[in-house]
């Protein structure tokens, strides 16, 4: 049974487990990425495929990419502050409270 995204686009928030944060730019009702991809994740950490999975423009220390992540590991972002991903801005316009606005022209 697919559950209902407890998360939304344009929402920041952080993985449970790594050290990485990001903002959402689109959700999937469940697993919808390679079985080669689900099975290079860890079986010990590897996340069930019936809930929703997520898109973000992540960011790390190091470096900035793309992220897919299963709803079991995120957590709401309670810094407030902006990602700074380069794709963010094209995306999105202002942030405030933790939440991005999609621009008005994109459609992806």
């Amino acid at each position: 049974m697919t559950q209902r995204a407890k998360f939304s686009i344009g929402q920041v928030v952080r993985h449970r487990v790594f050290p990485f944060r990001g903002v959402i730019f689109d959700v999937d009702p469940e697993f919808n990425n390679t079985e080669e991809w689900y099975q290079s994740i860890p079986a010990e950490v590897r996340p069930r495929k019936d809930q929703p999975f997520y898109h973000l423009f992540a960011e790390n220390e190091e470096t900035y990419y793309e992220a897919y992540v299963s709803e079991q590991n995120l957590l709401n972002d309670e810094t407030g502050e902006p990602v700074d991903h380069p794709q963010v801005s094209k995306v999105f316009s202002d942030h405030s409270g933790g939440v991005y606005r999609l621009r008005k022209h994109y459609a992806h």
